[in-house]
């Protein structure tokens, strides 16, 4: 029950970032604004959850996972009936940043109360369940979204998390409660987090269209997250865990994540411009030819986590990694069919190697942190996806604004086969950590 709790909030987290896509343009008619304009529904969303999740992993240590969870579901829970009962957009954004505060919350401190709910032999199926369940809810989203504004109007994209968001607070009891660490969050340091992210937010934002502005400030981005850790630099437990980034396992999960969505959020950008523009498939054929890729990932995440128990993840992600940096290549690189059929089997063999690798990488992520440092552990793993993501935005936008178009949408895909490679070569380097703490496990 309490997995089935934890699942159900990640699912919240996951569609309500899948669904404001689809309802921008009703939100742009309904309250009479510029459709650009919209976009920061998104936009503070995305840059909430960015700025939330660390802090919010040193709070759970602090305070309990189970605690801080539930206050993010609760925050959660708030905002979307603030997002559903908004009257201009200045209002809806404020209450989209607060939903993403509440999103952080969950994200980060998922992964804590599933490892405390569970014995350690169990993690790698339920991991391998998790990415399943978020692959089925990104995928199912947009359509979703279009089923429920074809009977209604926005606001009821997010009233519906209303009542999920009320039973997973009613069923909070079911968590396990965990006693937090004596210590306290630095508020410099909090400070200093917040601005880092939020700078590097902006700077990305503008960096394709006003590239001086957007250096500035990523440079100003950089400097926070020095001065982040030489406030931070004593600290046995900081925001940015770099006691766990000192462990040759975990830093290399995180790099290999970073990098392996950042190939991936270039080519979910790169492909659907792909089918329309050189396939010249209408947007709803383009839409289900997208499908292939999170459905393989449902279906080889669960086998994955399983795997995870019996063979060496560093080979489990270098193989997941390799499949999709060839499939990416094999959906493109081919010749030009009007059917697609080289593309459906390319992003079928992409979705597989993703699953492949997620859930290894995720596992190893967590289990290479001490039970205590599970908050930090779970934020730092959904900073990096957010942040490799962040990275593939950015790229494309630069190959766009450099390109001719039908050179640029090769060249992205080639990139995002380029990332995944990396996460593969990255994840092998890896192999020799795994025996040395086998061999010490043996020893013990």
């Amino acid at each position: 029950m309490a997995i089935a709790l934890i699942l159900l909030a990640a699912v919240l987290v996951v569609l309500d970032g899948a669904i404001a896509n689809v309802a921008l343009p009703s939100i742009a008619l309904s309250l009479h604004v510029e459709a650009g304009s919209t976009v920061w529904v998104v936009s503070a969303y995305q840059l909430a959850v960015l700025v939330a999740l660390l802090p919010c992993g040193a709070l759970g240590e602090i305070y309990g996972a189970r605690r801080v969870f539930l206050i993010g579901v609760a925050l959660f829970t708030a905002a979307s009936a603030a997002c559903a009962f908004a009257g201009d957009l200045s209002l809806l954004i404020l209450a989209r940043f607060a939903q993403g505060l509440g999103a952080g919350a969950i994200m980060a401190l998922a992964m804590m109360n599933l490892r405390s709910a569970l014995p350690q032999h169990m993690l790698g199926p339920i991991i391998g369940v998790n990415a399943m369940v978020i692959a089925i809810s990104s995928a199912a989203g947009p359509g979703i979204a279009g089923a429920i504004l074809s009977v209604t109007t926005w606001p009821w994209l997010f009233a519906v998390n209303i009542p999920l968001g009320i039973v997973v607070l009613l069923s909070g009891g079911l968590l396990e409660k965990m006693r937090g660490t004596k210590r306290k969050l630095n508020a410099k340091a909090l400070l200093a987090n917040t601005s880092m992210f939020i700078l590097f937010f902006c700077g990305t934002d503008r960096i394709a269209t006003a590239p001086a502005s957007g250096a500035v400030l990523i440079a100003a981005s950089i400097a926070c997250l020095v001065l982040l850790l030489r406030l931070e630099r004593n600290s046995d437990a900081p925001i940015i865990p770099t006691d766990l980034l000192a462990a040759p396992a975990f830093r290399v999960a995180v790099i290999a994540s970073v990098s392996c969505f950042c190939g991936q959020m270039l080519s979910y950008i790169a492909l659907p411009f792909y089918l329309q523009r050189t396939l010249h498939m209408a947007p709803v054929l383009a839409g289900l030819y997208m499908m292939p890729w999170p459905v393989a990932t449902a279906i080889i995440a669960p086998f994955s986590g399983r795997l995870a128990n019996r063979v060496k993840t560093a080979w489990l992600c270098a193989t997941g990694g390799a499949l999709l940096s060839v499939g990416l290549l094999v959906a493109v690189l081919g010749p030009p069919d009007p059917r697609g059929i080289a593309f459906l089997v390319g992003t079928v063999i992409a979705g597989l190697g993703f699953g492949l690798f997620q859930t290894p990488n995720n596992r190893i992520l967590l289990l290479s942190a001490p039970k205590a440092r599970s908050g930090a552990a779970g934020a730092m793993q959904g900073t990096a996806r957010l942040l490799g993501q962040t990275l593939g935005g950015i790229s494309m936008s630069l190959i766009f604004a450099t390109l001719p178009q039908s050179a640029a949408l090769e060249f992205a895909v080639v990139l995002s086969a380029g990332c995944a490679a990396i996460a593969s070569l990255v994840s092998l380097s890896r192999a020799r950590y795994e025996l040395a703490g086998q061999q010490g496990e043996r020893g013990r």
